[in-house]
């Protein structure tokens, strides 16, 4: 179930974070806070999505680096709340 979180995942954030530019790949430990490819607004958005698609709910204490700011955090934070 890991590797599809983290191509569902890396998906979502290419189309709507590099506007389809998967011309390189994006690899499950880049930083996106770190590398400015995800802001504050898109977090929410990055947020919102993980709520549909993987019907999870994400609490305002949960939007920490320690869970959305990589593609392998985030399939984690997912795997744990499923889970629960």
């Amino acid at each position: 179930m890991s590797d599809e979180i983290k191509t569902t995942v890396r998906t979502f954030v290419v189309e709507n974070f590099l506007f389809g530019d998967d011309s390189q790949p994006l690899a499950s430990d880049l930083s996106f806070i770190d590398n400015d490819l995800i802001d504050s607004t898109g977090i929410l958005e990055l947020v919102g999505f993980l709520e549909e698609r993987f019907a999870i709910t994400v609490a305002d204490a949960d939007i920490v680096p320690a869970n959305l700011d990589t593609i392998d955090r985030i399939a984690g934070f997912i795997a744990r709340k499923q889970a629960a």
